[in-house]
């Protein structure tokens, strides 16, 4: 018990640290479902830190529902390693952090968040989001924002079609009223009851009743994704009367449908053309298969302006896509080619003519001219500080390492089993026309141009160019510094 008290401590001082107040003139406030176990995903690392194509399912949600909705105003809902969850979101403007000690529920969760508004006068919508749908887009939640505004409905839930067999939607079927007003949601029922189900089922709307068998409800392909929109002045009065009437005691959203409705309340639905924008996760295949669509997304958007060697194996930050859409406008050809394996940071700039070759990783702010060649298993990093720039028409070839604080011009050859490093207090700078090969190593050095360094170690030095009676450049082979500890070696 002291350890779940201490736990607790610790993700009230987090989001403490991070809490900042959240607009009440704004028309629209988003509520982030962060706050779930993950038990089934089986890692000690929680289940919203999980990526989605290099980002936090988490962070990708809570960026996405920003930009969707045009609105910083978020709640961020959190519960169990909260301080973890906190700390990746970060501080950020208008965006407030409530901890769900106990999960008991969807339903709770958004009794949790409401909290940040008691006593306080706000007027606007409220939006619910689960932080596992990391492949929700600004697109989706723009539409679903556009249709609920412009509706007459208080209450909306966005839904889509599932593709499968009726007997692998694990999804809670949207049951809507029959006849010309299939606007209206009566209903969400979950498959495990619809499992259970013997005999006729029930639904009493709008003084009506309507049945349906058990298959009936299985085939239908309309799902509830989980995502709702509400007037707040409605969500705020009613959200009270929910309850725990069931297997697992927990406080559930889809019960807020039947609750509207029974006040006379309309409830609606916008279902997405795109199923995939609202696929959520429980277990690592899901989250794996979540990850290729990702990414398939990714290889769509650039199949047609860049070469992608193999579109299954490939890594490029939405930050590196969006400068190649932007330089695809502004420049039109650009020639540039992934290779198999090749991981982009999303530090990365490119530019026309770059060719990285396969499984190679840039991590960090690395800046590539026209006409860069990366080739085969290259590492380039830098700290985040740090800016890494190659120069147009140089090469930087197999297995080479460059980290840091390097500069390299132009046309330079940086052939295998070099290595370079710059720090902070010595940065690298390599001038233009340099080559350097073999087993090579270079720290904090200041190179001039057209030097030829070859199986040297220089640290701490400047190569200066300097030129032969025949006025070639002399090149510098087999430069070693002093040995240090020689005394303890000795001969076997």
């Amino acid at each position: 018990m002291a350890k779940k008290n201490n736990n607790s401590e610790k993700v009230l001082k987090t989001i403490g640290d991070l809490d900042s107040e959240i607009d009440l003139t704004s028309k629209a406030i988003s509520v982030i479902l962060a706050a779930g176990h993950g038990k089934r995903i089986k890692s000690e690392t929680s289940k919203m830190l999980h990526k989605i194509w290099g980002v936090p399912t988490v962070l990708r949600v809570a960026n996405v529902v920003a930009e969707g909705l045009d609105n910083r105003n978020e709640i961020i809902v959190v519960g169990m390693k909260g301080d973890e969850v906190a700390r990746e979101i970060g501080k950020r403007p208008s965006t407030a952090f409530v901890c769900q000690k106990e999960q008991k529920g969807t339903g709770h969760a958004l009794q949790v968040a409401l909290e940040a508004l008691k006593g306080k006068q706000y007027e606007g919508d409220i939006y619910v989001f689960p932080g596992d749908m990391g492949l929700i887009t600004a697109e989706a939640v723009r539409k679903f924002k556009e249709e609920f505004e412009k509706s007459s409905f208080d209450m909306m839930v966005l839904t889509a079609l599932y593709k499968g067999k009726a007997e692998d939607n694990y999804y809670g079927r949207v049951i809507r009223e029959p006849g010309n007003n299939s606007g209206k949601v009566m209903e969400v029922i979950e498959y495990k009851d619809i499992l259970g189900l013997e005999g006729i089922y029930t639904v009493n709307f709008n003084d009506r009743r309507y049945e349906f068998t058990r298959n009936e409800l299985l085939n239908i392909k309309e799902f509830n994704s989980g995502v709702y929109a509400f007037k707040g002045d409605k969500l705020r009065k009613h959200i009270k009367e929910l309850t725990a009437d069931n297997i697992q005691g927990e406080f559930y959203l889809p019960e807020l449908i039947s609750i509207f409705n029974r006040y006379g309340l309309l409830v609606g639905a916008s279902s997405t053309l795109d199923h995939t924008v609202v696929l959520a996760f429980n277990i690592k295949s899901v989250w794996k298969d979540m990850g290729a669509i990702a990414r398939n997304r990714v290889y769509d958007k650039l199949k047609n302006i860049i070469t992608i060697e193999n579109r299954e194996d490939f890594f490029v930050a939405d930050e590196v896509v969006e400068r190649i859409l932007e330089l695809d406008r502004k420049e039109g050809t650009l020639d540039i080619v992934i290779g198999k394996g090749v991981y982009l940071h999303k530090g990365v700039r490119l530019n026309r003519g770059v060719c990285i070759e396969k499984n190679s990783v840039l991590y960090g702010n690395i800046e590539l001219d026209k006409n860069v060649t990366i080739g085969e298993s290259v590492s380039l990093s830098t700290y985040p500080h740090q800016t890494m720039k190659i120069g147009p028409g140089s090469e930087i070839l197999k297995g080479d390492i460059v980290k840091g604080d390097v500069k390299i011009g132009k046309k330079c050859r940086i052939e295998s089993s070099v290595n370079i490093t710059g720090s902070d207090h010595y940065p690298t700078r390599i001038g233009n026309h340099v080559t350097i090969k073999g087993t090579s190593y270079i720290y904090g050095s200041f190179i001039e141009d057209d030097v030829s360094i070859e199986h040297s170690v220089i640290k701490n030095k400047r190569v200066r160019k300097r030129l032969k009676e025949n006025g070639s450049v002399l090149p510098v082979r087999y430069y070693l510094p002093q040995p240090e500890g020689i005394e303890s070696i000795e001969e076997l």
